[in-house]
């Protein structure tokens, strides 16, 4: 029962008894149970990240399919026949409102004209002698990225600059001849293809070094001839020749 206490005005005041705790939660680890109740939480936190994750990536891949409608949409606008039908005006149209709404859900194209190329960011496809531009500076964007926030949705495809190549020191029309560096050509090497050059039919010329070589071999083996040799020389043997078959045919008679 409630105890009564008295006032000081005399009104009794009743007063709470303190209530009895069960048995039950006085057994209870408060340590083991607060550690169970962190644990849950913490699984809960997790799958909480990995559907988010998964959304982020279902939304990824829709935004990359939208952008690839767009590269689509732009390539259908350059078509010739459409651009003949006059339909071309519905596809831009078409592409401004798919443009806004990936706008608003935080993707913007990328503009990397003028800068340089960050591998990153966009993945070169060409090159393009430049003057007055540093190596590798974006020129053109053959396909053109994105981003999504803070994230790279789609690389870009640029074509960047390169150093024009040096002028070429040797004057326009002129031809240097060959030069054998080695100085293997013979005189008889010289000697034939000078004999050629004049145009005529001397053996030696189209024969080569091969044949000229033959021949010196055979003049060297040949017996040297005795001085005083020549027509006179010649003349004389004939003479001889006739007196000795003139004797032979005297004896015969």
């Amino acid at each position: 029962m409630n105890a009564m206490t008295t006032q000081e005005s005399g009104t009794p005041v009743p007063t709470a008894e303190p209530l009895e705790v069960p048995q039950r939660a006085l057994d209870v680890d408060l340590a083991q149970a607060f550690s169970q109740l962190l644990f849950r939480a913490s699984l809960l936190q997790r799958l909480r990240d990995d559907e988010a994750r998964a959304a982020r990536a279902a939304q990824r891949d829709l935004l990359g399919l939208l952008v690839d409608v767009d590269d689509a949409l732009a390539a259908l606008s350059l078509d010739p026949e459409l651009v003949r039908l006059g339909r071309t005006s519905g596809i831009e149209a078409t592409r401004r409102r798919l443009l806004g709404k990936l706008a608003k859900a935080g993707v913007r194209p990328m503009r990397l004209e003028g800068m340089a190329a960050d591998p990153g960011l966009s993945e070169i496809v060409g090159t393009e002698a430049r003057t007055g531009l540093e190596p590798e500076t974006v020129v053109q964007s053959v396909v053109t990225g994105f981003f999504w926030n803070d994230e790279v949705l789609r690389r870009a495809q640029v074509v960047v600059a390169t150093a024009p190549p040096p002028p070429s020191a040797e004057l326009p029309g002129t031809t240097v001849g060959a030069v054998d560096p080695a100085g293997t050509a013979g005189p008889a090497d010289t000697a034939g293809a000078g004999t050629a050059s004049t145009g005529g039919t001397d053996e030696t010329a189209e024969a080569g070094p091969n044949h000229e070589g033959a021949e010196q071999a055979a003049a060297r083996e040949a017996p040297a001839a005795p001085a005083g040799t020549g027509r006179a020389a010649a003349g004389g043997r004939n003479r001889k020749n006739w007196s000795r078959s003139s004797r032979a045919k005297r004896r015969k008679r």
